[in-house]
């Protein structure tokens, strides 16, 4: 529908077609090196901070070399979690959890005699039982040095794992970083920066408007994407090809972008 009113090929502001910010960028490279290297790496942030995205960009940035293995399905016992595991590797899943464990393990090993690198990506990890961690650190030891584990999640994953009796898995991680909120001048250039991929002009958006936008985002990536779509719905609805200061009051009316605003203000 956005498409089709404003004459464009492409989505706006689509999860498939964003370039990674400086600090993102920076947070990317960092990570290849140590999927080259092996390692254990933490990203963490708060939800809608931009971790998905450098996950997506570790994804489709893989090379020929690089195997990557991307589970977010957390919340299950230790077997499923193999099961999940066994499926994302696309190897047969039958049989007792050790089964599962050793088909897993030849298949690392299998890869790492055809001179692949493995990158396993563990997403939502702060929603995993520890005990399960502990167990699929076990199992890693057993795959190849250079096998990288990325572990996604909110901050209480690293508090977690500062507990004493986690020793064993925290002094095995060899990088980990926090994503920030956004300034001001990041966020109005992300949305700047999405307009030029689909070929929208920058006065889509009024300067009144872009302010709004930034401001009502509070930093937060998933917020000022999820605002500019909705203007951008909000003017099909008008038959407007510029959307103002009215168009994103409109938006911030509804309730769920009210209680936020008011969370924030309290």
């Amino acid at each position: 529908m956005i498409r089709a009113f404003f004459g464009i090929d492409q989505q706006p502001f689509s999860r498939e077609n964003i370039t990674l910010l400086k600090q993102q960028q920076e947070v990317y490279d960092t990570l290849k090196v140590h999927s080259q290297q092996g390692g254990l790496c933490l990203l963490m942030g708060d939800a809608g901070t931009g971790k998905t995205i450098i996950k997506e960009a570790v994804k489709h940035n893989a090379d020929k070399r690089m195997i990557v293995v991307s589970v977010s399905r957390t919340m299950h016992t230790y077997k499923n979690t193999l099961k999940i595991l066994c499926s994302a590797f696309s190897i047969e899943d039958e049989g007792a959890h050790f089964k599962c464990e050793k088909r897993l393990i030849d298949e690392a090993l299998a890869l790492n005699r055809q001179g692949k690198m493995l990158i396993t990506i563990i997403d939502e990890a702060h929603l995993m039982d520890m005990d399960t961690m502990r167990k699929l650190r076990l199992m890693f030891e057993e795959f190849p040095k250079n096998h990288n584990i990325i572990l996604i999640g909110q901050p209480c994953l690293l508090a977690n794992m500062s507990l004493k009796v986690n020793d064993d898995i925290k002094s095995r991680i060899t990088y980990s970083t926090t994503m920030k909120k956004l300034n001001s001048d990041d966020m109005e250039q992300f949305i700047l920066d999405q307009l030029d991929k689909v070929a929208l002009g920058h006065n889509t958006f009024t300067q009144n408007a872009l302010s709004l936008i930034v401001r009502s985002a509070y930093g937060i990536l998933r917020r000022v994407r999820n605002l500019c779509i909705s203007c951008l719905l909000e003017a099909v609805r008008d038959r407007k090809k510029t959307i103002d200061i009215d168009i994103v009051n409109r938006v911030l009316i509804q309730p769920h972008w009210r209680n936020e605003y008011d969370m924030q203000n309290n």
